[in-house]
């Protein structure tokens, strides 16, 4: 396997198992120096039926497309039917979305060929798959704040049947924070690609940002106050547990610093159905006492 990369930015690594499948040919005696010859390349042997993973890895060093070539030797003849191209795009966004899935659906792989242009899938969609009727389905990723000052402020522009947790929100400066996505539909329903947009600008507090803290709306404050009711023969009130929501600081919002990040979202909902491939079972004739099984 040959890795071009002009740029550096790619790495080719083999898996535990790969690593077994790894050849150096004997080295060779000279008979009247008895000097031994260089060893060839490391070659892979692979006898049929067997199978060699690897991990190409991105790591870019500027933000910018950024292209690689694997070119794989059979013999002593490039093959051209195993020829990979890799592309990945560097980007310096001060706000990210982690965790989630290549969206496979937004490029036309078929016309990018015929353009000689291959493009960076994003990485910017939640597949739930199938989900029963009635019942929560809930998915996990997480969004960072990359500046070394800057607040920003979050907010998830949802509607029902997909729930954002926590809808609104800060980011501190170098932080993230795990939003929960909960899908639940009383109907059979089928979500392709539905899109999700989140607000997002920088803020700057009224306060000093060190005496600030974190916040979002999951945030509450519980407190046990006073009633008028009395427990029979007791001097003192029935005491009542109060949960509020915890106030949002105060805060500005920078100019033109406002921009959008979108997610789409995948799902089937649906009820459950099963199917037997054998829907009659013939026995053969049976003696009392006699024991037949069929599977």
């Amino acid at each position: 396997l040959h890795l071009e990369d002009e740029k550096g930015v790619f790495l080719l690594k083999a898996r535990h198992t790969t690593l077994e499948r790894f050849h150096i040919e004997n080295v060779e005696e000279d008979s009247i120096e008895n000097v031994s010859k260089h060893p060839k390349q490391p070659f892979l042997l692979l006898h049929h039926g067997q199978v060699a993973e690897f991990d190409v890895i991105f790591k870019p060093t500027l933000a910018q497309r950024l292209e690689g070539r694997i070119r794989v030797l059979v013999g002593n003849n490039y093959s051209n039917k195993t020829q990979i191209d890799l592309v990945g795009e560097g980007h310096e966004d001060e706000f990210t979305l982690d965790g989630l899935e290549e969206d496979t659906k937004e490029t036309n792989a078929e016309s990018s060929l015929k353009k000689d242009i291959i493009d960076a899938v994003r990485v910017n969609h939640i597949q739930f798959g199938d989900c029963p009727v009635g019942k929560h389905c809930r998915r996990t990723f997480s969004i960072t704040n990359h500046t070394r000052t800057k607040v920003m402020h979050f907010e998830w522009e949802a509607d029902s049947p997909f729930q954002f947790s926590p809808k609104v929100g800060h980011l501190h400066p170098g932080c993230a924070k795990s939003i929960t996505v909960t899908l639940k539909s009383d109907v059979p329903a089928t979500f392709r690609r539905y899109l999700v947009k989140c607000k997002v600008a920088e803020i700057n507090f009224e306060l000093p940002q060190m005496k600030v803290e974190d916040w979002d709306d999951r945030m509450h404050t519980i407190t046990w106050k006073d009633t008028t009711r009395k427990l029979p023969g007791a001097t003192w009130p029935l005491k009542e547990k109060v949960v509020e929501a915890v106030p949002e600081p105060a805060h500005t919002v920078v100019e033109e610093s406002s921009h959008e990040a979108e997610v789409y979202l995948s799902a089937l909902v649906a009820y459950t159905q099963f199917k037997l491939n054998t829907d009659k079972i013939q026995f053969k004739d049976t003696f009392p006492l006699q024991t037949r099984t069929a599977t």
